[in-house]
This record gives structure tokens, sequence and C-alpha cells, in this order.
């Protein structure tokens, strides 16, 4: 007997994995793109960062899934640490609708009446329907019966347990058990690596009478706090956006389970009260529900105004290579006030972003082709274009001559020309590993000259020399570039129409060849609008800044 009902046990949390798995995918295709337009333009604030992350994580059912898509936001610049902090309280919020959707629904009703009715449509959409987000929506229909099924498989289980060795089978009412079932919690969400299954298995043992309130609601905590092992594996090997996140989540889960663990008895007291008002004491689920959404958004409430002083300190830690390069080392809020020399700082940062992006290109002209080390690279660009273009905006403010307010306009229209060439650097990467590609031993040899001739640029720019002479060497040799790149294109297209090379292919490395030639011409006008300040000289920090650049 003690077997079979282990074994159904086992099962019933097997099927209620996958069938939040199936979920959460599912719910995911269905929505598309749209998850990621709510996560970058909803979230202006920590407030408004909370009740997307509680609503967000509702709808999809996975915390994991909007903590990935807000570490891509922060590392893409389009949110701050700040404004991701209060995603990442929400998202933890947002895990306990799985609670009150096991609580209300799982045992309110009889579960097997609209499980396999529902099951059914969505297999049925899941084979038929003829678009991929309607197909995502029947999976994610059928992993919502099945999540029911599973349920219903733990509830017999449990209900068996308690029928053979009695009700309350561990009552553990009494603090010494606290830290047992603190463990049995914590231990059950790492082993799922879901705080929602093993919720879900605490809320059904409550109920089939295995353990007590006090008990069910300390093995709670537990799981709420296990889901910090995740996050503390991150903190091991990920981006420094990732492992700032994930030390918010920590710092978030911590402190809440200590707050609940301090204020069990009240929090308990309090729900029971409200139970016995809304006339269902008689459901521990319902009670361990609200018990859950209770302790997280008093977690909310407390971490919420704590947002920016964590970010500050967490932005303080897990520092890289790429961002100590990306901070601005010329550029002083005190120099504001005086344009003229506010100025002068002004080209020398813009100097260093030049060295900075020119590295870039180096590494992606001739450095190995990662395209990670890339991604890690451009960081550098998208800070240190925050500092300038927020310090040139503090200096709009001040009154200046027409000449500093010509200079600042040229200034952010260089820093708008740098951008341009780090936005493109993965197609001129694309493009170097597209020609090595080739087949056609012509378009080959004209891919490899117009690679040549954009090096030439570069070295060009690179040098930094003030002078007439590097200024006609540079326009000489964009000239050749250009020339260059037509012949390209024209060996592409012979080679197109002699079934030397598929449409796909040529179609493919003609936009790349089109994104480097407008790289190369960004790259040129950069460099022509810091030529023209007269401020430009050998800097000697360039070779340190490439060395520190390139990929591991």
């Amino acid at each position: 007997m003690s077997l079979e009902i282990a074994l159904n046990a086992v099962g019933g949390l097997a099927l209620f994995l996958l069938a939040m798995l199936m979920m959460t995918d599912g719910l995911k295709v269905f929505a598309g793109s749209g998850l990621k337009r709510i996560l970058g333009r909803w979230t202006s604030t920590p407030l408004r960062g909370v009740l997307v992350g509680i609503g967000v994580t509702g709808l999809v059912q996975s915390s994991s899934a909007v903590t990935v898509a807000t570490i891509g936001f922060v590392n893409a610049g389009v949110l701050t640490l700040r404004q991701a902090l209060g995603v990442i309280f929400g998202a933890n919020a947002g895990t306990t609708m799985t609670g009150w959707l096991v609580s209300l629904v799982g045992f309110g009703f009889k579960i097997e009446s609209f499980a396999l009715p529902i099951l059914t449509v969505g297999v049925v959409l899941r084979l038929t329907a003829p678009g991929a987000r309607y197909r995502g929506l029947g999976q994610a229909l059928a992993g919502f019966g099945l999540f029911f099924l599973g349920l219903a498989i733990l509830k017999d289980a449990f209900g068996g347990l308690a029928a053979t060795y009695g009700a309350s089978v561990v009552a553990g009412d009494s603090a010494g058990n606290w830290a047992v079932f603190l463990m049995v919690g914590f231990i059950a969400t790492v082993l799922t690596q879901s705080s929602s299954a093993s919720i879900a298995i605490i809320l059904t043992a409550a109920t089939g009478g295995v353990v007590g309130i006090e008990a069910a609601a300390v093995a709670v905590i537990g799981a709420n706090l296990g889901t910090t092992s995740t996050a503390a594996v991150a903190v091991l090997k990920a981006t420094s956006s990732a492992k700032r996140l994930a030390m918010g989540h920590i710092a978030f889960n911590v402190l809440t389970g200590i707050v609940a663990l301090a204020l069990l008895p009240l929090l308990l007291w309090l729900i029971g009260v409200t139970s016995e008002w809304m006339h269902v004491e008689g459901s521990p689920a319902v009670v361990l529900a609200m018990f859950h959404t209770t302790f997280n958004l008093l977690g909310v409430i407390i971490m919420l105004p704590l947002a920016g002083r964590l970010a500050t300190a967490f932005e303080k830690m897990f520092r890289s290579d790429e961002e100590d390069i990306g901070r601005a080392q010329h550029l002083d809020a005190t120099l504001a006030s005086t344009p003229a020399l506010a100025v002068s700082a002004l080209w020398q940062e813009l100097m260093r972003l030049r060295g900075i992006v020119t590295s870039i290109v180096e590494t992606t002209l001739s450095g190995p082709a990662q395209a990670t080390a890339l991604e890690r690279q451009t960081a550098s660009v998208h800070a240190l274009d925050e500092a300038i273009t927020g310090f040139v905006s503090s200096v709009q403010t001040k009154v200046m001559s027409e000449e500093v307010a010509s200079e600042l306009a040229d200034a952010l229209s260089t820093v708008r020309c740098l951008n341009e060439v780090t936005r493109l650097a993965p197609r001129l990467l694309a493009l170097r590993q597209k020609t090595d590609q080739l087949t056609d031993s012509s378009a080959r040899a004209s891919m490899k000259l117009v690679l040549a001739d954009a090096e030439v640029c570069l070295s060009i720019v690179a040098r930094t020399e003030d002078s007439r002479d590097a200024a006609a060497a540079l326009e000489a040799a964009e000239e050749q570039f250009e020339v260059s790149s037509e012949q390209a294109k024209k060996a592409l297209l012979n080679a197109a129409v002699g079934a030397r090379l598929s449409v796909e292919a040529t179609n493919a490395i003609l936009d790349a060849l089109s994104a480097t030639r407008r790289l190369v011409d960004q790259l040129v006008k950069g460099d022509r609008l810091l030529r023209r300040q007269g401020q430009v000289e050998l800097r000697a920090s360039k070779p340190a800044v490439a060395t520190a650049m390139q990929p591991e």
C-alpha cells in the first residue's frame, strides 16, 4: 500500500511538472513578442515594474522566463537595474498565482469534469491550428488540463497516506520542527526546480491532512527560499547584469523569508480571521495560498523603497572589464556649469569612445570570430554613450555661445556615428564569416579585397593623426573601399547568374556587404567630426584599451 501511494505521488508530481513546462512554453509562444514589449515599455518605474512582473509571471506561470527577458533588457540598456529589480520583486509575487489556481480550482471543483475536456481541446488545437501562435495556445491548454490531472493524482495519493496512517501524520506545529519543514520546502524546490510544483505538493499534503497548517506554512517559506538556489548558481557563471539581478532575487527571498518566519503566528492568526470572514476556514489550501501571497506582498512593500539603494550597491559588485572601460574618465558634473570647459572634456571622452569602437571593429575584422565576445565589448559603448549623452543634456541647460552650441551638436553627431558602427559590427563579422564560406573563387577574392580595404580605413582612423596627410589618406582609402565594394557586388551577382552561388546566399552576403559599407561610412564620418575640432592627438592609452577589449 505504501509503495503504491509513493508511486502515485511521484507519478502525479511528474505529470504536474510536465504540465507546468507545457503551459509555460505554450503561453510564451502564444504571447510572442508581446511579453517583451510589455517588459520594455511598461516598466518606467520600479512600482510599474512590480505590477508588470506580477502580471506577466501570473500569465506565463514562470518567473524564470520573466527573469531571463529582464536580464536581456538590462544588458541592452533598455531597463536600468533599478527598474529591473522592480520586475524581479513582482515576478516573485506573481508565482503565488499557482497557489490560488491549486486552492480555488484544483480543490474547489471535481477536477476530472473539466480537466479532460480542456486537455482534449488543447491537443486538437495543437495538432490542427494553422499558425504557431495558436498551436502554442493549444499546448498551453493541454498543459492546463494535465496540470489538474496531476493535481488529482497527488490529491488521491496524499488522501491515501492520511487514511493509512491517520490524519496529520506530521503536525509539526511547534517551533522545534520549523527547521525541518523549512528544509523540506527548500529541498523540494531545489529538486523540482519549480517553487510552483513544491508549493502544490505542500498544499495537497495539507488538504489531505498529512501535515498541519503551521508546518505547511513553514514549508511554503522554505519552498520560496528554494528558488534562490538557481540564482546562486547564476552568480557563479553569468553576465554582470544577471549576477546583480540574481543578488536582488536572493535578497528579496531571504528577507521575505525572515519576515515571514518572524511574523508566522501573527500572519496565520490574521489569515484565520480573514478566512472565517470569507467562510473558507475549512480549506487549508486557501489559507496557505493567502499566507504565500501575504508574505510575498509584504516583501514587495519592504523591498520596493530600497530598490534604488540596492541597485547602487549591486552596480558596484561583479564589475567586468568592459564596464570599467565603459565608464567616463573625463566627464565631471562640475564641468557642466562651464560649457567651454565641458566641451573640451567631452571631446576627450569621445576620443576614448572612438578607441573602444575601433577596437571592436579590429576584433571583428581580424580577431577571433566570437559573437559572444562582441556582445560583451558592445556593452562598453552603450555605457559610455549613456554617460556622454547625459553629460551633453546637462550642459545644454546652461547659457553658451553659438560656437559651443555647434560643438555640442557635432558631439552628438559623433556619438550617433560611433553607435551606428557598433550596431553594424555583427554584420561585418557575418560578412567575414560568409566570405570564408564562399565556394566561388572570383567572388571570394573580391570579398577578401573588400575586407582588406576596410581594414586600411580602420588603420588610418585608429592612428588618430591630426594632419592633412592623414585626412587625405583616409579619403583615398574610403574611395578605394567603395570601388572594391562595387566590384565585389558585381562578382557576387555574376556568380549567382552563373549558378555558382545560390540566390539565398547571394542576398545574404549582399545584405552584409551593404551594412559593412554603411559601417565604414559612419566610422569615417565620425572620425572627420573629431578631426574637425582640432582636438585629436595621439592617445597613448589606445593600445591598453585595445588589449583590454580583446576576447578571452
